[in-house]
């Protein structure tokens, strides 16, 4: 039985990613770890151990120490901070990862160098200026907000939207970049429209081995954000688009001619109706990546698979093998619903009827 160590084991991704590879017909035995004692206790693993946050020193030798008392396999790290000092000290982990080189990962978790790489290859993507002090964001806002009066303001680095704010005018963007002691650390770019895909892919030695879309319908407690935007979806629909699979692909492509691993492209559309990538979430699963497991694509299984150089079989259809329009709606502290659009309509029609009587 292979053995496979999970970091951030309490948090709901790692959690995704235990339940899909519990959908597989063969046993795996994980071991989970997280830094923070709380979150530990919702592992969902067979065994679970609290370890140092990764930016102390004996991160490394506690994960290896795990490695050699369970005889570990496979690491996977969900974490984007982790994935970084994971893939900087790859040569002093004692088991196997599955990622790219360490020059991808910096790009990739680096929205301003990802971005000029994307503008160079011709590349549609939003207008996007480093904010190192006041006269990068007077030209910021002086530049980008011709379109729609506003511009986007965010850090350069994290996931879930991390310090985001669609800024109206050029004090509110000022004070929040004070406020947040951002300078030299946000960005500020184009606001596009609302409406943003992801296109998750899984590649081996530069070969695609299957690609899947899905379209955010909208965020989980958006009101509850200065930007609308928290990184939780609370509903996705499958979703296949030719210029969408064509522009996700240049996208990684631009950015690494060899991909290895998970990159899971984020793009939002433009008030052209054109998607733009706007971040690559390199070598890790979209949180809710556990809606294509139930639905018959099970990404993380695969990826084992992969990484251990094991054969299985992979998907006959590489882009998009799932039909469109399955549905997953989430919400807090319930099981998550795997349903159709068409059957979520069904109920709309019925109460436009019982109007109408």
């Amino acid at each position: 039985m292979k053995k496979i160590l999970l970091t951030g084991a309490g948090g709901a991704a790692t959690t995704n990613f235990v339940r899909s590879l519990r959908l597989a017909s063969e046993r795996f035995f994980l071991v989970g770890v997280d830094c923070d004692k709380y979150s530990l206790q919702r592992a969902e693993t067979d065994k679970k151990h609290l370890i140092p946050t990764c930016s102390d020193s004996d991160y490394i030798p506690c994960l290896n120490d795990i490695i050699k008392e369970y005889d570990i396999h496979l690491l996977f790290a969900q974490p984007d901070v982790e994935i970084a000092v994971i893939s900087s000290e790859r040569k002093n982990v004692e088991t196997r990862v599955f990622l790219p080189g360490d020059d991808i990962i910096k790009i990739c978790q680096d929205k301003v160098s990802s971005y000029q790489k994307w503008r160079n290859a011709g590349i549609k993507v939003p207008q996007t200026m480093l904010i190192r002090n006041e006269g990068d964001l007077q030209k910021a806002w002086s530049e980008l907000q011709q379109k729609n009066g506003k511009i986007w303001i965010r850090e350069i680095s994290g996931a879930f939207g991390k310090g985001s704010l669609p800024a109206t005018n050029y004090d509110m963007a000022k004070k929040w970049i004070d406020f947040k002691d951002g300078w030299g650390k946000y960005s500020a770019a184009e606001c596009l429209e609302e409406q943003s895909v992801t296109w998750q892919s899984l590649w081996k030695n530069g070969e695609l081995v299957v690609a899947q879309g899905r379209k955010r319908l909208y965020w989980e407690f958006a009101n509850r954000s200065p930007s609308g935007v928290t990184g939780l979806t609370g509903t996705g629909i499958t979703y296949s688009d030719a210029t969408l699979d064509e522009i996700a692909l240049k996208s990684i492509l631009t950015i690494d001619s060899q991909p290895h691993g998970i990159y899971s492209v984020d793009l939002t559309y433009d008030l052209e109706k054109v998607p733009n990538p706007t971040e690559i979430n390199i070598g890790r699963f979209f949180t809710t990546h556990y809606f294509f497991s139930k639905a018959g694509l099970n990404m993380p299984y695969l990826y084992v698979k992969l990484a251990l150089g094991e054969e299985t079989i992979l998907p006959l259809k590489k882009m998009n093998p799932l039909p469109d329009n399955l549905a997953w709606i989430r919400g807090m502290d319930v099981e998550p619903k795997l349903t159709t659009l068409d059957e979520i309509n069904k109920y709309e029609w019925e109460l436009y009827e019982r109007r109408k009587r």
